[in-house]
């Protein structure tokens, strides 16, 4: 110490304070002449007096010494910057300095005079200081962890000049701690929402465009960086302001461009999505539909659509979210699907249909997801959605029988080794060429525009509609081109691998067998394709659809029951034509090839016995079962039944028969047994009603039809027919908008806001912004 420092008095310090003792009278030897307001504090925490300040702050000295008023007290930047850590930890072991006074002095105008309270004390206790000295409050925080002199009006307040307005909140956060420490103005406040602006609108549009967000190198030099950081670059080049604000220009701590920023900002856009929807949806029935699918990260993942009629009549059907299984079996899918309807407070008594892809495992009538649902909620009806193609569903049931996956198998690779190269491509159409030209010349093909055309050899795709048909149909035209192509290669190929594969194929291709099951095929998809293509259309007349249905199932019984004959003799004319060895049909059938080959376990098995029941009728069978798995007796009627309510063609196929069986033996649930009796008389009003109706009588969907009854106002009417209505409409028989090494939030996120962003519009950027500052502390000022 210096020897110019002037004395200390006994316990004026913080050296004073670490060695007075726990007795009620420790303030007993403090020298009255120091302070004479100054009295024993209730609560012993502090016990110090105070004096002059005895540091000499460019000379030495003693850190047991410290002044603790902090109207007196050296800010500590002040210190060397050695000790400055050790004083930090003294001064918060010792913690704030709330020196008690019996009454403190009073400050103010006349008319306005007001003072300190002790009882803020106990409000604020773990920062609140006061100085007798100068009568005013200040904050141990922002004395402790300020690192210089804040140049801004008031930044001070809480360290130095200290508060005494003390008709203002000290916990008003505009003027304390971090705020009034580092307090930001108004153009900074802007310039951070503007930054925020532009990294908000760079999500929506990815999003809406289903564009990746991020590249390889995201490194502020690379010049490949993802859409992200090349948007913002681009939106700087159009707007001063933003280019000013964003990237290099902008601060360490808010830049607002990361990947978890990113993430954060769609998701709160899409959680304002996903309440708008749960909001339309309120305590309305709806319809669940749902489609599995695996990731390239090989996890299962279901995307969840929800069908629902809002309140102004209108159908809707919004994709919500994307949900991550760790297996596909019904009951897994179960329980995620009951934590979904939990989570988003979705009732499933008011669960009204159910819609679901074509995986086994999600459409079997007693074990099945459908199934279980049925048993919770026995009005959730399963109806096939139209909008899956059938055509896969039956290709998928056909592949049941081992022979007829086999035969995808090959026809995959014959078309893979034949399509491989441009060169076999141009050979293929040569080879078309020439069949044409021969076929022609003896008169089994007519000329003429558009005829015979020369095409190529159509791929068949797992989620690629109908392409089964259209491979199945491409390579029956092709069969002799192909084969030549193939031989081909055999004799040319660049390598014993094309060679061998080639000749692998050919010697597969040109078997009774496989000739066998492509035109079976052929004629069974040829049934198929016409109810699946009908299914697909935009307008859906469901009772001709039901009809559709019908017919399909009586063709394949027909080829079923009576067809094999003419079937075999097709295949044998087919085999003729294009040199293909037929087996006697009446030998036995043997199993295996070469040393392998054996009978089987009924030795009377002929070849005949073989083809028409192991392969033909087991064939037709699984598109059978598949169908009336689909389109069950249930189904059915309550399809024909609902038809009753169509309004096309003024509504012909109106029956109020039939509308009030649909509502018992259907919808008990619904309606009551007095709703059901005012029902058939509500119903007779209503068809008067309804053909008379300028604006109603020319409708030709159901859904038109919902909408206008709300609008006319004829919903409240006839509000019994009005919810009959609503509840049709949630079975999934019209078409749906909707049918990756992502996190499942991210993803899911997108997706959301790729399909309703006419809903992600409806929110302002300035709502984002507010929601995204209120989530949690951020280090920039957005307000």
């Amino acid at each position: 110490m210096s020897s110019n420092q002037p004395k200390r008095l006994k316990n004026n310090t913080i050296h004073a304070f670490f060695q007075s003792t726990k007795k009620e009278s420790s303030t007993s030897n403090v020298d009255s002449s120091s302070l004479d307001h100054e009295q024993e504090r209730p609560e012993p925490t502090i016990t110090t007096a105070i004096t002059t300040v005895g540091v000499m702050l460019n000379e030495e000295f003693d850190i047991n010494y410290l002044e603790r008023d902090p109207g007196k007290r050296p800010q500590i930047w002040m210190y060397p910057v050695e000790k400055q850590d050790e004083i930090r930890r003294t001064y918060i072991k010792v913690g704030p300095y709330q020196f008690y006074l019996p009454e403190y002095p009073y400050s103010g105008n006349e008319g306005n005079r007001r003072r300190f309270q002790y009882a803020w004390f106990s409000k604020f206790p773990a920062w609140l200081e006061y100085s007798p000295t100068n009568d005013a409050a200040y904050c141990l925080s922002c004395f402790i962890f300020a690192s210089e002199t804040n140049v801004r009006f008031g930044a001070n307040t809480f360290m130095v000049e200290g508060f005494r307005n003390w008709k203002k909140d000290l916990m008003n956060q505009s003027a304390h701690i971090d705020k009034v420490m580092q307090r930001q103005s108004s153009v900074e406040i802007l310039n951070n929402r503007l930054r925020l602006k532009t990294s908000i609108d760079c999500v929506r549009w990815l999003a809406y465009q289903s564009c990746s967000f991020r590249g390889h190198d995201e490194g502020p030099t690379s010049k490949k960086s993802g859409n992200f950081r090349e948007m913002v670059k681009l939106l700087a080049n159009y707007n001063e302001k933003v280019a000013a604000t964003v990237l290099d220009k902008a601060p360490p701590t808010s830049k607002y461009i990361s990947p978890t920023i990113q993430k954060e900002i769609l998701h709160i856009i899409a959680s304002k999505v996903r309440n708008k929807i749960r909001e339309d949806i309120g305590d309305s029935k709806f319809c669940i539909l749902v489609d599995e699918a695996r990731d390239e990260s090989k996890k299962e993942q279901m995307a969840l659509v929800l069908r629902f009629v809002d309140k102004i009549g209108v159908l809707q059907e919004r994709f919500f979210d994307i949900v991550s299984v760790k297996d596909t079996t019904s009951l897994t899918l179960k329980n995620e699907l009951s934590t979904f309807f939990s989570h988003h407070a979705l009732s499933i008594d008011n669960l009204r249909g159910q819609g679901y892809d074509g995986a086994s495992n999600m459409r079997g009538e007693w074990n099945g997801l459908q199934a279980l649902f049925l048993k919770d909620c026995p009005y959730a009806y399963y109806v096939h959605c139209f909008a899956h193609r059938l055509q896969l569903a039956l290709v998928a049931a056909s592949r049941e029988v081992i022979l007829v996956h086999q035969f995808f198998s090959k026809l995959d690779t014959i078309v893979n080794i034949v399509g491989a190269s441009c060169k076999r491509t141009g050979e293929l159409i040569i080879a078309q060429q020439a069949e044409i030209s021969r076929l022609i010349s003896i008169n089994e093909l007519e000329t003429g525009s558009g005829a015979n055309q020369i095409g190529n050899l159509q791929r068949a795709g797992n989620t690629r509609w109908g392409s089964h048909f259209s491979s199945v149909c491409s390579l029956k035209k092709m069969f002799s081109a192909t084969g030549s192509v193939l031989k081909t290669i055999i004799s040319d190929g660049a390598n014993y691998s094309q060679r061998g594969d080639a000749d692998s194929a050919y010697t597969a291709m040109t078997s009774f067998q496989f000739v066998f099951i492509l035109l079976l095929m052929e004629r069974i998809m040829g049934v198929t394709d016409v109810l699946c293509q009908a299914l697909q259309q935009r307008s859906q007349d469901i009772l001709n659809a039901m009809h559709l249905v019908s017919t399909t199932k009586q063709l394949l019984q027909n080829l079923r029951d009576d067809g094999w004959n003419s079937f075999l003799n097709d295949v044998n004319l087919f085999c003729q034509s294009n040199e293909v060895e037929m087996p006697d049909m009446n030998s036995t059938h043997k199993v295996g090839r070469g040393k392998s080959i054996h009978q089987p376990r009924d030795t009377n098995i002929t070849m005949e016995h073989h083809f028409h029941f192991d392969i033909f009728v087991t064939t037709i069978d699984t598109q059978m079962n598949e169908l009336n798995c689909r389109f069950n007796e249930q189904t059915m009627e309550l399809l024909t039944l609902s038809c009753a309510l169509d309004p096309s063609d003024s509504f012909k196929s109106f029956k109020v028969d039939d509308i009030c069986t649909l509502v018992e033996k259907y919808y008990p649930a619904d309606f009551t047994e007095q709703d059901r009796l005012l029902l058939k008389f509500q119903l007779q009003h209503y068809h008067l009603d309804m053909t008379k109706h300028q604006d109603l009588c020319h409708l030709s969907t159901l859904a038109a039809l919902c909408e206008g009854l709300t609008k006319t106002g004829k919903s409240k009417v006839y509000y019994l027919v009005d919810r009959l209505i609503r509840l049709i409409l949630l079975l999934p028989l019209t078409k749906t908008r909707i049918r990756n090494k992502m996190e499942d939030g991210f993803l899911g996120d997108c997706m959301l806001l790729h399909f309703e962003r006419e809903i992600a519009d409806l929110f302002s950027t300035d709502s984002i912004i507010d929601e995204f500052y209120s989530k949690k502390k951020r280090r920039a000022q957005l307000k």
